[in-house]
């Protein structure tokens, strides 16, 4: 499948120089990066709290969703990565509450999630990326 497009730049999302927030290929599907706790200046939100940081990376998932035309209802499937399994899962799921129940309800995105040693940075406990179906 040919790449159609690579978003770097956000409204609202830290950009990095290293990789794109997502991807459009052929077939309108987006394979969305991993999104983390950094707020729009690429400030840790939440340090030492894995609830807080896995509700603003599912923010910043959001944000990258909207900005390829598509919202939740078109999340085809959630990566989950998480530093503390026991204490992450119940984070992950009251995000996951708070901001993607309220729209879709009971039936949900297939999701994977992965208890990980570590992520890039030792403050990170929590990462989330995506695979999007793009409406037209």
């Amino acid at each position: 499948m040919p790449i159609e497009s690579r978003t770097t730049t956000v409204a609202g999302v830290a950009t990095s120089p290293n990789y794109a927030h997502a991807v459009t290929v052929t077939g309108r599907i987006a394979f969305v990066a991993g999104q983390i706790a950094l707020d729009a200046n690429g400030d840790l939100v939440g340090a030492g709290d894995v609830t807080a940081q896995a509700a603003q990376a599912l923010a910043n998932l959001h944000a990258v969703i909207r900005e390829l035309g598509a919202d939740w209802p078109d999340v085809v499937k959630f990566g989950w990565y998480v530093v503390d399994a026991p204490t992450g899962v119940p984070a992950v799921r009251a995000a996951i509450e708070q901001q993607i129940v309220p729209v879709l309800g009971a039936v949900r995105p297939a999701s994977t999630l992965v208890g990980v040693a570590g992520l890039f940075r030792p403050d990170l406990l929590v990462e989330v990326d995506a695979t999007v179906a793009l409406p037209g």
